[in-house]
């Protein structure tokens, strides 16, 4: 459990950072990126691998790098479940990711 709480303030920690440095990502808030980390978590823990199981033939097909797209997939979902966070273009949601 404590691992879990520690993984979800890094990742919103990250956000937050990176909400800072990089232009096309806007967090209002420190809360909001907590709340951020939790999401992608859970999108990671529950969504991630039946989208990837569905795509494993284009992921074999490159050689894995549709795995980046998935990946890259994940935040505007997020983005879309939290509102206050929000990625103004693939270039930025494929930094972030």
């Amino acid at each position: 459990m404590g691992k879990l709480i520690v993984s979800v303030l890094m990742n919103g920690l990250v956000v937050y950072l990176l909400a800072n440095f990089l232009p096309g990502v806007h967090v209002t808030g420190l809360w909001t990126a907590i709340i951020v980390g939790c999401v992608i978590g859970l999108i990671n823990n529950f969504v991630k691998p039946i989208i990837s199981i569905i795509a494993m033939p284009v992921t074999v097909l490159t050689l894995g790098l549709f795995s980046f797209v998935i990946n890259g997939l994940m935040i505007p979902l997020a983005s879309y479940l939290v509102s206050g966070f929000h990625v103004s273009g693939i270039l930025w949601v494929m930094l972030l990711a």
